[in-house]
């Protein structure tokens, strides 16, 4: 029987946009993604899906405070991105590993072409403006006692 192992995306230096924060967010994002199997499925996407929560509020928070022209744009795509996750789990197939090969599938090919493209263009905006990689941090979100989709829709 397969272990749900197939299609892991690994983190590599490429997918870097240069803002540290960011990176280290979308690094362990890969991390959750690779570790998803048959055998921690909820908890490991509870657990991811709340990362992402937290990931795109930093970024969004980052981005606003920056004055990222083109901060709506990123926005509407990671409500986008929410609803397509929804979709995807409102399914009432089983968990096996076809499934979850599925999601790691989604998920990669959603988080690498995300990062190749908008966030890679936030990222030299950003350094254009004469930021260090460093400096505008934004203070981590705590983490709440409340779903991953009411914290989604501001609800938490």
């Amino acid at each position: 029987m397969a272990t749900g192992t197939g299609f892991v995306v690994e983190w590599r230096d490429g997918f870097k946009i240069g803002v540290n924060q960011v990176d280290a967010e979308h690094r362990h994002l890969f991390t959750l993604v690779k570790s998803l199997s048959l055998d921690n499925v909820q908890d490991t996407l509870n657990e991811l899906l709340d990362y992402v929560v937290t990931h795109f509020t930093n970024e969004q928070e980052l981005m606003d405070h920056s004055g990222y022209p083109e901060f709506r744009e990123h926005l509407a795509l990671h409500e986008a991105f929410s609803s397509q996750v929804a979709d995807f789990l409102a399914s009432n197939s089983e968990w096996d590993d076809n499934r979850i090969m599925d999601l790691r599938r989604f998920l990669n090919k959603w988080l690498v072409g995300h990062i190749l493209t908008h966030d890679l263009r936030f990222g030299r905006w950003y350094l254009d403006q004469g930021r260090n990689a460093a400096t505008h941090m934004v203070a981590p979100v705590e983490k709440r006692k409340v779903g991953w989709f009411d914290r989604l829709l501001g609800r938490g």
